[in-house]
This record gives C-alpha cells, structure tokens and sequence, in this order.
C-alpha cells in the first residue's frame, strides 16, 4: 500500500464528511455538513462543482435512477436529475440534525442522526425504502457515525462515535442483530466517525481527533495506519475507475489554531481494492 497522501481537493470545509463514489457518473461525492453544501470531484479530469443545501446536510448518496437522496438537518430528501427536490420523509425535531448515512446491499438507505449538542440517546439510526417507510433500528444514539457491510453482505459495522467503538451486527433481509464489539479505540487515539469495508472485508476507520485512517482485518486486528496532517480526520471511501484510490475527508470546525490543510479533500493512491457501492433505490 502506498503510505503517502495526496491533495486531491483544497478547500476549507467546515466539516468535510460523506465521501461516495457515484460509478454512473465518475465523480466522487462529498459534502461539509455545516457549510451545508455538496461537492463533487472527477478524478480523470480534475472537474468540481459545488451545490449549497438548504439545510445543514449529513449525507449524500446516488440514486439507482439518477439524481441524489440527502440525509437532511429536518428529514431525507430526493433530488432529481432536472433539479427537483422533494421530501422522502419529512420529520424536524428541534436541536436535532442528520449526520452520516450508507445505502445497504437491498438498495435502502441507513440514515443516523444526533443533537447538536451530542446529548446522549438524542440521536437514532434508521432504515428508508424508495416508497418513503422508515423503520427506526437503533433509537439510543448520541452521534451515529460510519454504517458500512461486509463483501457478503451478512454484517453490518456500526459507529456511535463516543462510545469509541466499531460495532458488527449480524445482517439479513434488512434486519440487524447480535450486535458486539468489533473493535476499541483506546483513550488518546481519537474517536471512530466514518468507516468503508474494503474487497478483503477489511475495515478501515478514521479518527477524530487522532489524525490518521487504520485498518482493521475481519477479526479486528489493526494492520494499517494511513497517518494524516490534520487532526479532525472524519471519514473515507474508495474510489476512481478501479476503486483503489482511498479519499478521506477531514474537518477545521472547532480547532483554535486550522493547519492549511484542514477541511481538505485527501487521497490516498493505490491503498486498496474497494466494493462497489449500491445506489439508493428511490
């Protein structure tokens, strides 16, 4: 694996998260939640563009019939490809807003949310469909962070970021269960936010707090750490034509002193070999 990091984009983003690989369209996307704006970067031809959200924005993923699904400060919200936005379910809750969210093996959407405050049990992780039904999977969330599943699709791997865990679930039928710890971040190294699951079912993490991405096998052995110039590391992905370049995202939001590079777009080339992600059906 390559163990140096590239600037893919300079930016200043207050807090960088979400990166995803659109296939369809060749373009990476990303988003800064609180500058509420979505971002896309071709890596052939070096193009970006940048959309401004309504509203403060947690996530954003492609749609297996083009167009955007995001996961909202006030709900998850469709964007079509002519630009049209509607409401998929529409639910404000004051001092509430979204953060990430994965499309699962089904093509459904696991969408979390947290307080502002990051008030303990005021956050949730909850499944959508296409037709707009919702099912709440985990009601007692403080930050509901990286969502990710294994090659065969019979694990899910969960995080709530201050509980300094990776947690695994079994998966099937878009149904959780035995939930357990996969791995620990031991005190000083950061907090776990976004995760990807790479073609060996391997685990990569980034840490908050702890400026770096490690990789942990199937059995939670920590095997790889991409170590990064920012502290406020905040998620990663693969992607590109051959999905073995790895972007991660990173955050200036709260640091007294902002290194040049945070809040930047950063890559990783030759890391690995990534999977394909489903597109949300909807």
């Amino acid at each position: 694996m390559s163990a140096g990091y590239e600037v893919a984009v300079r930016a200043e983003a207050e807090l960088g998260e979400g990166p995803t690989w659109d296939a369809k369209s060749g373009r990476l996307l990303w988003i800064d939640i609180l500058g509420a704006r979505v971002h896309t970067f071709d890596p052939v031809s070096g193009r970006r563009t940048v959309r401004t959200t309504p509203q403060h924005v947690g996530a954003v993923k492609p749609r297996v019939g083009g167009g955007l699904v995001l996961n909202l400060r006030d709900g998850v919200g469709l964007l079509d490809p002519d630009d049209t936005f509607r409401w998929l379910h529409h639910e404000p809750v004051p001092g509430r807003r979204a953060n990430d969210a994965a499309v699962a093996p089904d093509g459904s959407l696991w969408a979390g949310t947290m307080r502002y405050d990051e008030a303990p049990g005021g956050g949730s992780l909850s499944r959508f469909t296409g037709d707009g039904s919702v099912q709440v999977v985990l009601d007692d969330v403080a930050v509901s962070n990286g969502t990710g599943w294994s090659p065969d699709g019979s694990l899910m791997y969960y995080i709530d970021s201050p509980t300094r865990r990776v947690d695994v679930f079994r998966y099937a039928d878009g149904r959780v269960g035995d939930r357990r710890p996969f791995v620990e971040i031991e005190d000083g190294a950061g907090f776990p936010d976004g995760l990807t699951v790479d073609a060996d079912g391997c685990v990569w993490v980034a840490l908050w707090d702890g400026s770096a991405v490690r990789r942990y096998t199937p059995s939670g052995k920590l095997d790889r750490v991409v170590e990064l110039p920012v502290p406020r590391v905040t998620a990663c992905a693969f992607a590109g034509p051959d999905l073995t370049d790895l972007y991660v995202t990173t955050a200036r939001v709260g640091l007294t002193s902002p290194l040049p590079l945070a809040g930047s777009l950063l890559v990783v080339p030759g890391a690995g070999k990534g999977l394909a992600q489903p597109a949300f059906k909807g």
